[in-house]
């Protein structure tokens, strides 16, 4: 008799979501001789319709939104349960493959681990995988210069998804991770020119963001850029401003926007629940990045929300030290 399909959702264009979806189909394969395995891309676009989301059966997802009909899920985001109710569901259901953790650094940091520990499953040949993962989800780059300027095979693996084809792309990824190394992947003809297109794009980025970034007096950098025939990093304003604490700004595209903001990563202090403040705006995240997509009717709203960010965030200081971090972890 054949076995099933196993259906596989993971996040992208999100390296740690690639990365966990390499973790995950190996971890079927190996342990739970899954035969075959239909990858599925999903992004914050689907956060309004999630919760009715037909999932195909039997399903998996790794680093994203929480769903009460997966079969095995995984995520990290602070903003996984879209309210009480699918957090109720979670809670009823956890278990050894229902895992839910939001102090871990990146979903593939989570998979490497709870795997390990739970199921004595670890594929060592993807270790450089998770490291990078970690490194990247959890922006623990060593420096601005580091996150902006360094070409490390990970770095232009992930500058390639980001202006990859949405769709197969991302399988296509999946695919040649499962069996290659980070340095063989980025060389290869499709995540080469990509990248190098990525590069060439980011420097036009980084000269529009000089031009239309300031810095308040409280150490917030905000920004408003045409990121068309451009890259705009999320890096970008702590590599202009290494002084700041925050950025929050957006870089608008021919459809519409991405509103973002970040705590600077190489400071040293408590962060506001970002992906909170953002999951009321429509979007998510981390507890020291967040995002939501504009389309281009609330584009033209841009000015009044980046307010509205500066605002929750000056307003969460206000909270003490102590009690913001038990709200933000």
């Amino acid at each position: 008799m054949k076995k099933p399909i196993f259906h596989l959702y993971f996040h992208s264009p999100c390296f740690d979501g690639i990365v966990s979806a390499v973790l995950m189909s190996d971890y079927l394969v190996a342990a739970r001789s899954i035969e075959d395995i239909a990858l599925h891309v999903v992004n914050y676009h689907l956060r309004g319709t999630w919760k009715e989301f037909h999932l195909q059966q039997p399903s998996v997802v790794v680093d994203f939104l929480y769903h009460p009909e997966a079969t095995v899920w995984f995520d990290h985001h602070l903003t996984t349960f879209l309210d009480r109710e699918l957090e109720a569901s979670y809670e009823c259901r956890k278990g050894p493959e229902i895992v839910y953790d939001n102090s871990a650094g990146s979903c593939a940091g989570l998979l490497w681990r709870h795997l390990w520990q739970n199921f004595q499953y670890r594929d060592f040949s993807h270790a450089e995988k998770v490291s990078w993962a970690e490194k990247i989800d959890a922006a623990r780059y060593e420096s601005p210069i580091e996150a902006i300027r360094s070409e490390a095979p990970a770095l232009r693996i992930s500058a390639a998804l980001a202006i990859g084809d949405r769709e197969e792309f991302p399988k296509f990824l999946v695919g040649k991770l499962r069996s290659g190394t980070l340095a063989e992947v980025a060389e290869l003809p499709d995540t080469r020119e990509l990248s190098e297109r990525f590069f060439l794009l980011s420097r036009i980025g980084l000269e529009r963001f000089r031009e239309n970034a300031h810095l308040t007096t409280d150490g917030i950098v905000t920004f408003d850029v045409d990121g068309t025939d451009a890259i705009v990093s999320r890096y970008a304003p702590f590599y202009v401003f290494p002084e700041a604490r925050y950025s929050v700004g957006i870089v608008r595209s021919r459809s519409g926007g991405k509103l973002t903001a970040m705590r600077n990563p190489w400071s040293e202090f408590v962060s506001v629940p970002l992906g909170e403040v953002f999951s009321r705006l429509g979007g998510g995240g981390h507890r020291r990045v967040a995002s939501a997509m504009l389309d281009s009717t609330r584009c033209s709203e841009a000015p009044v929300l980046i307010a509205s960010v500066l605002d929750a965030i000056r307003a969460a200081e206000a909270i003490p030290e102590e009690s913001r971090y038990d709200r933000a972890v």
